[in-house]
């Protein structure tokens, strides 16, 4: 929008191929002033191109265009985009219209003190990150256009915080059949991803009361994560069966940030056991479980483990979310609530953002519904398989001695190292050979490093890499 008179026009400074007219663009004028406003006109753009608020090669209004919006004659605008050609700030070509000259914008200033970013890694092990190239672009590109398509007017609205209603029935219908959930739409809260989702339920906790959350050790929540809104954390050991329930127990918490079916980051199943005592304290302790289903969906030996969350639905708060299945990028997830705090984790919602993107939600609906998304996540378990598999075979060549645990599911396992070695130093020179390897100690709540061990993700990289990968580590893994 363009006004004259000293007002704003808006804008958007970068560079971009525009069609039609071009862009908008922030300038001032003012009559009042004896200046003349082509001389303010040329000030204020050889200003924007100096201060670099107009990038090299941005296209500039047309003439007519922006004397129009401007209130002055076209001739003025031409006479002045004439005088910056001739000195230099602007390049004008047939059917390319206006636009900056690369010589004329300054190069940015040099920030001193600021460390240099690090350099990519030739093979990054790096945990939690889904094969990202395998995305369904061309299933999600149809899930976008028919909800553009089939979308009422009223779902462009602001909607209920809690999520589309076709979304969160689609959802209940999709976790009762293939997690054991036991969902309704109404306790379905629709987030984006699984950092608000456990920042909406602790806030909703704290406001009911809850003073302590217990945190698996180790885990893939920090205290930090719960401490901030003003809560104790309280780290709880997990062994070959999961949480050690009696600690919890005894922790005198009354909720807890459980990843019952692949334990994150050690791989461990909750034992059937640990399941009914977990679900039996919850009662004693009239306490909350928060159930982090990551990557349930994919298993390799063994059938799929249902969601705790069937065991005790009025107990148990599952998140789950689109980052594993599909891509973080997404930034879709879900809250099947207690239905005690459904009204309270709504709230926080609606406090946080008024709720999810709406048209999203709609596609993710219709991929789900359509059976795209269920074709998807057979394919990746294909995919994810044969790369833990490469993962297995090259330890086999290479460090036949590693002992790999936590292949059930997922994609990373939990790699063993020699009583011997020290993870930290096996990280740091990995990591000279531009290969990306995690240590157990970030994950433990006391950061300690024995016994060393690794955490291996392998859900972004292909096979060859690796291959490639283990074999350039083969003797830091060994000690040889």
């Amino acid at each position: 929008m363009y006004e004259a008179n000293g007002q704003a026009i808006r804008s958007n400074f970068v560079s971009i191929q525009w069609a039609g007219l071009g862009p908008e663009l922030l300038l001032r004028l003012d009559r009042e002033l004896d200046e003349p406003l082509r001389s303010q006109l040329e000030h204020a753009l050889r200003e924007a191109v100096r201060s670099r608020r107009l990038a090299a090669g941005e296209r500039l209004p047309s003439s007519r265009a922006l004397a129009r919006e401007l209130g002055i004659s076209r001739g003025l605008v031409q006479e002045c985009y004439a005088q910056l050609w001739a000195e230099g700030y602007l390049v004008t070509r047939s059917g390319s219209g206006t636009r900056v000259a690369a010589g004329a914008v300054p190069e940015a200033p040099v920030t001193t003190g600021q460390p240099a970013p690090p350099p990519r890694l030739a093979v990054d092990f790096r945990p939690g990150r889904p094969d990202l190239a395998s995305f369904p672009r061309t299933d999600w590109a149809w899930a976008i256009r028919e909800a553009c398509r089939a979308a009422p007017a009223d779902a462009l609205g602001y909607g209920d915080a809690r999520g589309s209603r076709r979304l969160r029935e689609v959802l209940a219908a999709y976790l009762r059949r293939v997690r054991g959930a036991v969902a309704d739409p109404d306790r379905v809260i629709v987030c984006t991803g699984f950092s608000q989702g456990l920042n909406l339920m602790l806030r909703a906790l704290a406001r009911d009361g809850v003073l302590r959350v217990a945190l698996e050790d180790p885990g893939h929540v920090e205290r930090r994560e719960v401490e901030c809104w003003g809560l104790d954390a309280v780290p709880i050991p997990v062994d070959e069966h999961g949480i050690d329930v009696e600690a919890l127990a005894d922790s005198g918490a009354r909720a807890v940030v459980l990843t019952p079916a692949h334990q994150s980051p050690t791989g461990v199943v909750l034992g059937p056991d640990r399941r009914q005592a977990l679900v039996e304290w919850a009662e004693a302790a009239n306490a909350t479980i928060i159930e982090d289903d990551y990557d349930a969906e994919f298993r390799y030996d063994r059938e799929p483990v249902g969601a705790l969350q069937g065991l005790a639905s009025h107990r148990v708060a599952a998140i789950g979310t689109a980052s594993k299945a599909l891509a973080p990028a997404l930034r879709l997830g879900w809250i099947v609530c207690p239905p005690q705090l459904i009204e309270l984790v709504a709230e926080e919602k609606n406090r946080d953002d008024r709720g999810s993107p709406g048209l999203d939600q709609i596609a993710l609906a219709s991929l789900i519904e359509s059976g795209r998304f269920d074709k998807h996540l057979r394919r990746m378990r294909t995919l994810y398989a044969a790369k833990r598999q490469a993962l297995i075979d090259a330890l086999a060549v290479h460090a036949p001695d590693l002992e790999l645990r936590g292949l059930a599911a997922g994609f990373h396992a939990v790699a063993h190292l020699p009583a011997s070695l020290d993870e930290q130093d096996v990280v740091a020179r990995a990591r000279e050979r531009s290969v990306g390897l995690y240590p157990m100690s970030r994950y433990r709540a006391g950061g300690q490093t024995r016994p060393p061990q690794l955490v291996l993700g392998f859900g972004d990289l292909g096979e060859a890499t690796i291959k490639r990968g283990i074999a350039t580590i083969s003797d830091l893994l060994t000690g040889g």
